[in-house]
């Protein structure tokens, strides 16, 4: 069915970035949020679960991480300005 709709615009931007990171027509992705909207909980093609599925548990699992070897963390506030100086000259001459 074809109807006419205003739509703020930052919700016009989230949906249109939506539509561009799941590589979807515009329409499409409307009508499945609007469907996970109007039910309570949808699955991913906007259908509500059967009412006896659980949802999995999202558990996230830290991992130790650090600087690359040879990255020293007290020279990085330098290493940003040098960058941003070479950034500033970069737009100054183009």
């Amino acid at each position: 069915m074809r109807t006419t709709l205003t739509l703020d615009e930052d919700i016009v931007a989230t949906l249109k970035e939506r539509a561009r990171l799941l590589e979807k027509p515009f329409k499409q992705v409307v009508n499945e949020v609007l469907r996970r909207g109007l039910s309570d909980t949808p699955d991913e093609e906007g259908e509500p679960p059967s009412s006896d599925e659980e949802r999995p548990v999202f558990r996230v699992k830290p991992i130790a991480s650090g600087f690359a070897p040879g990255v020293d963390p007290l020279k990085l506030k330098e290493i940003d300005a040098e960058l941003e100086t070479q950034e500033i000259l970069r737009k100054m001459q183009g």
